[in-house]
């Protein structure tokens, strides 16, 4: 992807004078972008790092990390005007049951704020890091039923959503699915503005009644997989680093508003991925991995068939050009996805999908789930 605006880390944001909410440098001054909402907003401040929360483990090695043991966690969601204290979350080697939203503990995450990898693109930048972890940090605080604040982007992450925007789409146009072309533009997404949870979230419910809620990161399999069955989408508010703006090793804002967003607001797709949702409900988890496949596999990199094309619907590929470059190069193995059989690894980190799965529609999909859904409670 091209270059980002150059670095103006610490530069603000104020509105134009023609279109309020646009991304503009103001030497000298702080201004806040103009809230939807009339929510607190999340300025341009760095803080301190803060050390990430012990994770439970699943049964085997993938995703452990270093830390070792599971260490028991609270559930953080509250609803308004209730206190933090709820019940604890269980160890992955027991069934929990989520009741509503409230019960999905957006805290469980496998990635945390400035806490990066060493081979991360921003694994050297300290302000990139501090930058994070204000994001993060407000993320842990926002409450259940209550407006997401708009966060104040920087010159220079503004610059990295309009250089992948700007890349993409020509892009979309020729490779994505006729769904997601048709509700691209009830987002509206243009160059000069970092679409807010908030707005995307009240767009989401007007249309599907699903919702947005900010997290710290990425989150455990279980956890976010009960969000959609109660529709709704985990999403992070930080954006990659500007040194590779086509790349991000993690999801970030561009991947969630770009890549996740449009469809979630077709009812087609957003009840098949209510499927998925509802079929990790009380798993064990054998079960949740073999889903989190799935999910990977359809929602991350699926495609469907149009006519006798192959078009993009997963995230992974609509907001990666080399992702649509291979897709439309047809190098890749084209499978029909059977949730029932096995799946191969998923890749990360491996360059781009040498396989990829296809559903002939989103009912199909929903269908499949729901039978996978019953068969595993037996």
């Amino acid at each position: 992807a091209a270059a980002a605006a150059a670095d103006s880390r610490g530069t603000t944001m104020r509105p134009s004078p023609a279109a309020s909410g646009r991304c503009a440098p103001l030497p000298g001054r702080r201004l806040a972008l103009p809230s939807r909402t009339g929510a607190a907003k999340v300025p341009f401040a760095p803080v301190a790092a803060e050390t990430r929360a012990s994770l439970p483990t699943r049964p085997d090695t993938a995703h452990r990390g270093a830390r070792g043991a599971a260490d028991p966690l609270a559930c953080r969601s509250t609803r308004p005007g209730e206190s933090g204290e709820a019940h604890a979350v269980p160890s992955l080697s027991q069934a929990f049951v989520p009741r509503s939203i409230y019960d999905v503990d957006n805290g469980l995450v496998l990635g945390f704020g400035a806490d990066l990898a060493n081979d991360h693109p921003g694994y050297h930048d300290e302000a990139y890091k501090q930058r994070r972890a204000v994001l993060s940090q407000a993320a842990k605080k926002h409450v259940i039923g209550t407006p997401i604040p708009p966060v104040e982007y920087s010159l220079e992450e503004c610059g990295t959503w309009a250089s992948v925007l700007r890349e993409l789409q020509p892009l979309l146009q020729r490779h994505a699915c006729k769904e997601y072309l048709h509700a691209l533009p009830l987002l509206a997404f243009v160059e000069d503005e970092v679409p807010q949870l908030q707005h995307m979230s009240d767009i989401l419910q007007s249309h599907t009644g699903w919702s947005i809620r900010p997290v710290a990161g990425l989150m455990h399999p279980r956890q976010f997989l009960a969000g959609l069955a109660f529709k709704t989408f985990h999403s992070t508010q930080y954006i990659r680093h500007a040194s590779q703006p086509g790349y991000t090793p993690e999801p970030d804002l561009v991947h969630e508003m770009i890549g996740h967003i449009p469809l979630l607001a077709n009812p087609q797709f957003a009840s098949m991925v209510e499927a998925l949702g509802l079929a990790s409900l009380g798993a064990d988890d054998k079960t949740i991995w073999h889903l989190t496949k799935v999910y990977w596999y359809t929602v991350e990199f699926g495609v469907v068939r149009e006519g006798s094309e192959v078009k993009a619907f997963g995230a992974g590929i609509l907001s990666s050009v080399s992702e649509l470059a291979n897709m439309a190069s047809r190098q890749a193995t084209l499978e029909a996805l059977n949730p029932f059989a096995a799946l191969p690894k998923m890749s990360y980190k491996d360059g781009v999908q040498q396989r990829y799965f296809f559903l002939d529609s989103f009912d199909q999909g929903r269908q499949h789930l729901l039978a996978y859904a019953r068969s595993a409670r037996l």
